[in-house]
């Protein structure tokens, strides 16, 4: 490793191992993929540190995380050398995490932050969804990931790792290098298994091996109804000429319709527990967005005498980008006894929100 100086020469880090700087496994590596779980190359939420919560063992992983698919992975630490077990031991792990629920998860999440609410909140930003009941966690057989962190990684770990790869189970090495200089110390993260640039080639492959992509009866389950129900929705609008007889059905929870201004969407949304209309605020900009709903909200009485028949609730969501204005009830999607009453909904609330927000366009494009 080098460092560019001010006079456009390279200078060399030294390269040292983690114990001649006096550096350990659980004080220093497992803190800082920890604090910063994006060192191992994507978004990964930590949900527990030395986490012993199996059955009848008292043995215990290094580091706990979720990735941006539900799916949990395994973190194993070596430092300077991966000893030729820890395939083994970290294999172990996987299938001790493979049978845990999703309240389980929760659990375990909701120990290591503190608090269960707070839990909830940072699983619902991480994967961008408003409902705890449509997050999918650890669904599936054989979807476990294993992330091995070490300085140097033994033979017998690397074939192994190769050979298991084959067979779909997904395991990355990362190699994790300290320099010194300037009496600085720098950390190296270096993907080694799968090679960073065949990193799909090789899942890919792995894939194909498998034959088949495994999908949860409950995920297919939950997008065969989403898509029927949206199926009916729209030929219902076909039929009283509403305003998403165009849209095409969809495996998502939601269709959205342009209120006529760039930025502003009406949405109908189906979840477990609720279904909804909003009015969705996203022009690309925060500042913007919420611009254009303190507008709205200064004759939000106005606004809401114009649709009494819909309790509005005006949400500014400060902490993120965009904004909403919605109106729901909690009926399923789910039910078939109440699905009519559920599309009825949809339809109106959405024909009325087109009704009466479109008045306004003009001067929430001025605003």
């Amino acid at each position: 490793m080098y460092i560019l100086e001010n006079n456009n020469k390279l200078s060399s880090a030294v390269k040292c191992s983690f114990s001649d700087l006096k550096l350990t496994e659980r004080k220093h590596l497992q803190e800082w993929i920890a604090a910063e779980p994006s060192a191992l190359g994507e978004d990964l939420l930590i949900i527990q540190k030395e986490f012993d919560g199996f059955s009848e063992t008292k043995e215990r992983l290094d580091l706990l995380a979720l990735d941006k698919q539900g799916r949990l992975v395994v973190i194993e630490n070596k430092l300077d050398d991966s000893g030729k077990d820890v395939t083994w031991q970290a294999i172990k792990y996987a299938s001790y995490c493979s049978s845990l629920s999703k309240q389980e998860i929760l659990d375990i999440y909701s120990k290591y932050v503190g608090d269960r609410e707070k839990a909830i909140a940072n699983i619902l930003d991480f994967y961008d969804i408003e409902d705890i009941d449509e997050v999918e966690l650890n669904v599936g057989d054989n979807t476990q990931r294993i992330f091995f962190v070490a300085a140097n990684f033994r033979k017998e770990v690397t074939s192994s790792v190769l050979w298991l790869s084959k067979f779909g189970l997904e395991i990355k090495c990362f190699k994790v290098t300290p320099f010194t200089y300037n009496n600085s110390i720098l950390i190296d993260f270096d993907q080694i298994i799968p090679i960073k640039d065949a990193e799909e080639y090789t899942i890919k492959m792995a894939a194909k091996t498998q034959e088949a992509t495994q999908v949860s009866a409950t995920v297919a389950g939950r997008f065969t109804a989403r898509r029927k129900f949206w199926v009916a929705f729209i030929e219902l609008n076909s039929e009283k000429n509403g305003p998403y007889a165009s849209s095409s059905p969809s495996t998502d929870n939601w269709i959205g319709k342009s209120l006529g201004v760039s930025g502003l969407t009406v949405n109908v949304i189906i979840n477990y527990s609720v279904c909804r209309v909003e009015l969705y605020f996203n022009f690309g900009d925060k500042d913007t967005n919420k611009t254009k709903f303190d507008f709205l909200y200064s004759m939000k009485d106005e606004i809401q005498s114009a649709m009494p028949e819909f309790p509005l609730v005006w949400e500014r969501l400060d902490d993120k980008v965009t904004c909403r204005v919605k109106t729901q009830k909690d009926i399923s999607y789910l039910d078939e006894a109440v699905v009519p009453e559920v599309m009825n909904f949809l339809l109106s609330g959405s024909c009325k929100f087109l009704e009466v927000f479109s008045k306004y366009n003009k001067q929430i494009a001025k605003a």
